[in-house]
């Protein structure tokens, strides 16, 4: 298993349908996400995102992305750069198992010496991060 990435993943009550149309609501992440508190930008092949990051135990960050890899209803794939030295590859992924029961992921990936550098030291407020940011998808979706 590759020891920069850090995932979490959970049971959703809820069809990949309503699990996308929140992921899709790029400024609607603020509702469900306590990482990514703004997000403009757009799902496409190399579509720009804009984020202000706010991980525990950092000060809120302005992040600029792009979309790597996307298909409705399955999966948003998102590179950040910062020169050849820190790279981060964060997802959201999503498995339908039957008509509205499906497992979420939610995931990051770091390379380049800063990047795993950055990985090491915040390793244990990521990984809080990524359980928070994956209940509030996961109870947005079960809403209603």
């Amino acid at each position: 298993m590759d020891d920069t990435r850090i995932e979490k993943r959970i049971g959703v009550r809820a069809t990949s349908d309503r699990i996308w149309d929140l992921v899709a609501d790029l400024p609607g992440w603020r509702r469900w996400n306590p990482v990514d508190a703004e997000v403009e930008g757009v799902i496409a092949f190399g579509g720009r995102l804009t984020m202000t990051e706010a991980w525990p135990e950092m000060p809120p960050r302005q992040s600029l992305a792009q979309v790597a890899e996307w298909q409705p209803r399955v999966r948003l794939v998102w590179a950040e750069k910062r020169g050849f030295l820190f790279q981060s590859l964060r997802y959201i992924e999503i498995e339908e198992l039957a008509p509205s029961n499906c497992i979420l992921a939610i995931g990051v990936r770091f390379s380049g010496l800063r990047g795993e550098l950055f990985h090491d030291k915040h390793r244990p407020a990521i990984r809080k991060a990524h359980e928070a940011m994956a209940e509030g998808l996961k109870t947005a979706a079960e809403a209603d």
